[in-house]
């Protein structure tokens, strides 16, 4: 079992920034991150694999970063330029499996987050 508490969740207006951060209970190879606006799917934003390997949505390239402290046990997602369609909630989800990438793509994670609320104001 892998426990995950997002933070970082703020509102600001469009343009602005904010950085999440995702506490994990132990480390795992597969770590992301998904939001959901409202009356939305799910969306897988970002992944990163214990070795760094990274993926992103088309809608965050350049935008959004995604890092991880394997120490901390802790990936954060920077975002800047942030857009209204941005908000919703922003959940933290790992997997001790391979392909990261894919397992985002179909939203194949084991253990999930509750999330952390992101407002973008226009």
């Amino acid at each position: 079992q892998v426990n995950l508490v997002e933070s970082g969740g703020d509102s600001v207006q469009a343009g602005g920034s904010l950085r999440l951060s995702c506490v994990a209970s132990r480390a795992t190879y597969c770590m992301a991150w998904f939001r959901q606006g409202p009356g939305k799917e799910r969306e897988g934003v970002a992944d990163i694999d214990s070795y760094g390997s990274i993926s992103y949505a088309d809608s965050v390239k350049g935008r959004f970063t995604i890092s991880r402290d394997n120490f901390k046990s802790t990936v954060y997602l920077q975002m800047n330029s942030l857009k209204p369609e941005d908000a919703g909630l922003y959940i933290c989800a790992a997997d001790g499996g391979s392909d990261c990438e894919r397992r985002r793509l179909r939203g194949s994670f084991d253990y999930w987050g509750k999330g952390t609320q992101v407002t973008v104001s226009s």
